[in-house]
């Protein structure tokens, strides 16, 4: 499996959320596809996967399959325990 991080996530997303305090490395958003505590869907059906931040806060991962057994991460964002974890546990 081949994980690809969209432009958005790398130019955009991972720099804001580190300006607001949050480490978040590509490292670990490949450990969440990999090793998620929870998975989930958008309300646009796209799959996700979370994993713990902190006591208080997850990492959310929204991405899509494509071809060739590549998974490409359209967004990721940070959301408080509770908000988002609650749904199908993996």
């Amino acid at each position: 499996m081949k994980i690809v991080l969209s432009d958005h996530v790398i130019n955009e997303k991972i720099p804001l959320l580190k300006s607001l305090g949050w480490d978040i490395t590509t490292s670990k958003i490949e450990k969440t596809i990999q090793n998620p505590n929870w998975r989930g869907t958008t309300k646009y059906h796209q799959p996700t996967v979370m994993s713990l931040i902190d006591k208080g806060h997850i990492l959310r991962v929204v991405f899509k399959y494509q071809e060739d057994d590549i998974i490409f991460v359209i967004t990721i964002h940070i959301a408080r325990r509770g908000t988002y974890e609650s749904t199908k546990s993996s």
